[in-house]
């Protein structure tokens, strides 16, 4: 068997690799365009901004290394052209001019592209992607050459990696991002918080504005921005997403969506013998149903083992799994990470759901070094399964989107969560973890024990509610919302004849720092007849979610004189 594998990195590796295991006896060649045929792109900004000094520690194979352990016959600077998949045949352009390669299995894995919107100004020599070695190099290089102004254009995950490299090389950073806020994927009020650690390691943030122009000067660029500001940069990094590198293929017959090959639960494109993996390829998502792309090294390292085994041992192979598109970042001292839908993605889906918002420690509270995690999750309206989670923190943070992406894929719902033995050591977690008290709380509000309010609710709640605060009075005077009833629950038992003066007959709506507080007032109140609510993640999260407003909404303290 002569099989041909057109692209190499993560997808197209991991297929030629695993099919060698499989059989000593197949041809296996693997057509590669550009320089390096397996490197580790996750790395490239680490590169740029000096935690990884050399650059050839990006480089995890070579041709040689690959032929010596593999017997792989690896080209690089070979790019495919054309395919007939009738003559089972693909076009070859190399170093040495056009040639033809036959082929009994096809398995392409031409990855993805940057994306180039009409910016006018683009084409200049100051704009860099960070998609390849060279690319990372090429950054560096202008960096070690005395670059002090950067602009990366695009807040998604490489952006954000880019953008912090840049400022650990201490040049002064702007952020560009479409979007109303940093990291789209991530909910608004969690990406907040990234903002607000972007801010503090001194990278200005520009969010909800799009760059219309860059013009091109001796010294410097300017990147004008669509509200009219103007900021000077020596680089600009251009990260506003990446699109399936299809063209050749879909001409020639592989059925596509939207620009990414559509394939089955192996792997097989629309074309008899072809298969399909990574970056390039349209998947399930297993949550909403929607056909994406998932442009992440895991799903393409996997499905590129699995199609190796549908093609040399179609009788045993397992079926792709659809990814969930769990990925995480680090973000100076924090550390942000997703799985399964969110909110936009769900909404598109119609799919109806609740959500939660919770502020434990990462490990016991005694335990020097606790910090915060600040987590969501979605759940199905009706039946409690574990829909997407996010959570942003210090510490921790990888361990619990790691335990709920497994509970995704088994198929969970947020009450399982309760009956998690997790391991527990006062360094490491809590006796009651995160993810158990997620749910714990997802059980209390899927049975009818506590009930949610949304700090999104807050300008329809308006007149038609008393909010009440029951946080203590030092909390309540650093800040609080106006008109508001202090009230600590403590004392709430003893008080509630001030609640109902206060309410005659409209509903309550509780507020504490976290959620904690407020979910013990409420059952208070709702067993002594109110109608009551516990504001979903406290005033931690209504702060997030006001964002910048928050100064002009909430009633603060007065300034102490200098």
């Amino acid at each position: 068997m002569k099989i041909v594998v057109v692209g190499g990195v993560a997808g197209g590796m991991s297929c030629a690799a695993r099919a060698r295991r499989l059989d000593e006896s197949a041809e296996i060649v693997v057509l590669e365009r550009g320089e390096q045929v397996s490197f580790a792109n996750c790395g490239l900004p680490y590169h740029v901004g000096g935690e990884i000094d050399d650059a050839e520690q990006l480089l995890l194979q070579t041709p040689e290394s690959l032929r010596a352990a593999l017997d792989l016959d690896v080209r690089v600077r070979h790019e495919v052209t054309g395919l007939d998949a009738a003559a089972k045949t693909v076009e070859v352009r190399t170093p040495s001019g056009e040639t033809t390669l036959s082929y009994d299995a096809l398995v392409l894995a031409p990855g993805a592209r940057a994306v180039r919107p009409p910016i006018p100004g683009l084409d200049s020599p100051r704009v860099r992607t960070l998609r390849t070695v060279p690319d990372a190099v090429a950054l560096r290089s202008q960096v070690d050459a005395g670059a002090t102004r950067a602009v990366v254009l695009g807040a998604g995950f490489i952006g954000l990696e880019a953008a912090e490299a840049l400022a650990l090389r201490g040049l002064q950073v702007t952020v560009v991002e479409l979007a109303g806020h940093v990291l789209p994927p991530l909910e608004a009020e969690l990406g907040q918080l990234v903002t607000d650690e972007l801010r503090r390691l001194g990278i200005d943030v520009r969010a909800g504005v799009a760059a219309s122009s860059i013009a091109h000067g001796a010294a410097e660029d300017t990147v004008t921005l669509a509200d009219g500001s103007r900021i000077a940069a020596d680089l600009i990094v251009l990260s506003t997403g990446v699109r399936p590198e299809t063209e050749v293929f879909e001409a020639a017959g592989v059925a596509c969506a939207d620009g990414a090959i559509v394939v089955d639960e192996h792997g097989r494109t629309s074309l008899p013998g072809v298969w399909a993996v990574g970056d390039a390829t349209a998947s399930i998502d297993p949550v909403t149903g929607v056909v994406r792309p998932v442009p992440l090294a895991g799903p393409a390292n996997r499905a590129g083992r699995l199609v190796a085994d549908a093609i040399v041992r179609p009788e045993s192979a397992r079926p792709i799994p659809q990814p969930l598109g769990t990925a995480i970042v680090r973000v100076g001292a924090l550390t942000a990470a997703l799985t399964g839908a969110n909110r936009a993605a769900l909404d598109a889906a119609r799919i109806a759901y609740r959500t939660l918002h919770l502020h434990p420690n990462q490990h016991a509270g005694y335990f020097p070094g606790a910090s915060q995690l600040h987590l969501m999750l979605h759940l199905g309206a009706a039946d409690g399964r574990i829909l997407g989670a996010q959570a942003v923190g210090a510490d921790g943070v990888d361990k619990r989107i790691d335990v709920l992406a497994t509970a995704i894929c088994g198929g969970l719902g947020v009450a399982d969560l309760i009956d998690l033995d997790l391991a527990y050591a006062p360094p490491y977690g809590q006796a009651k973890d995160a993810v158990n008290l997620a749910g714990m709380v997802g059980a209390n509000v899927l049975d009818g024990t506590l009930r949610l309010w949304y700090a999104d609710d807050l300008d329809r709640i308006g007149d038609q509610a008393v909010l009440l605060d029951v946080r203590s009075r030092a909390e309540y005077g650093t800040g609080h919302l106006p008109g508001s009833l202090n009230i600590p629950h403590t004392e709430l038992r003893g008080r509630l004849d001030e609640v109902r003066e206060a309410a005659q007959g409209c509903p309550v709506r509780v507020l504490c720092a976290s959620g904690v507080r407020s979910a013990i007032a409420h059952r208070v109140l709702a067993q002594a007849g109110f109608d009551s609510a516990s504001l979903s993640g406290g005033m931690l999260t209504l702060r997030a979610v006001l964002g910048d407003r928050a100064d002009q909404v909430l009633a603060l303290p007065e300034p102490v004189p200098a």
